[in-house]
């Protein structure tokens, strides 16, 4: 089984974005392999959760979290409450994990030393991201820089990259 990365933005993105990742995963999930992600909103949690509709066991799915999934948690919740995301956004993502969790606690690879999430945490997932992934698929809109921080990690890897890039206007937090 090979292991695709799947990255891209979880701050904005459009039906046709969520379309091309769902599209992408299915195929994947399919063909017997799996997914390696991040756990964020957007790309990530499209990528997620078509591979739950595939695999209810989760056996095709490993999600990179900065930090233990508690902290996570509690750093969603943060966050919806600075209204940087709704509520409902932080909500859902803490239900995806932890669904993926009671199924296959396997598929949450935490890291057990951050003690803030921020930037660099981010990017160090993105470098562990990279690490188990025997290929890229990028959905990079408005070329973001986490995107192409992961694409540019991907190719210094010399793993495939595919690139998937989009322009949508920027939206106003919710």
């Amino acid at each position: 089984m090979k292991w695709i990365a799947i990255a891209g933005t979880w701050r904005n993105t459009n039906a046709q974005v969520e379309k091309d990742v769902r599209e992408e995963v299915s195929k994947i999930i399919a063909s017997g392999d799996g997914i390696v992600t991040g756990g964020a909103l957007g790309v990530d949690f499209f990528a997620i959760d078509e591979a739950l509709q595939m695999n209810p066991s989760a056996t095709q799915i490993k999600i990179v979290l900065p930090s233990t999934l508690a902290r996570y948690t509690a750093h969603y919740r943060k966050r919806a409450g600075e209204g940087v995301i709704s509520s409902k956004q932080a909500e859902s993502l803490i239900a995806q994990l932890e669904s993926v969790h009671a199924v296959s606690p396997s598929s949450i690879i935490e890291n057990m030393t951050t003690e803030v999430i921020d930037k660099n945490a981010y990017f160090a997932r993105i470098t562990e991201i990279i690490e188990m992934a025997d290929e890229l698929v990028a959905f990079q809109v408005n070329a973001s820089e986490g995107t192409q921080d992961t694409i540019d990690k991907a190719k210094k890897k010399g793993i495939g990259v595919r690139v998937f890039g989009y322009t949508i206007p920027e939206q106003k937090s919710q």
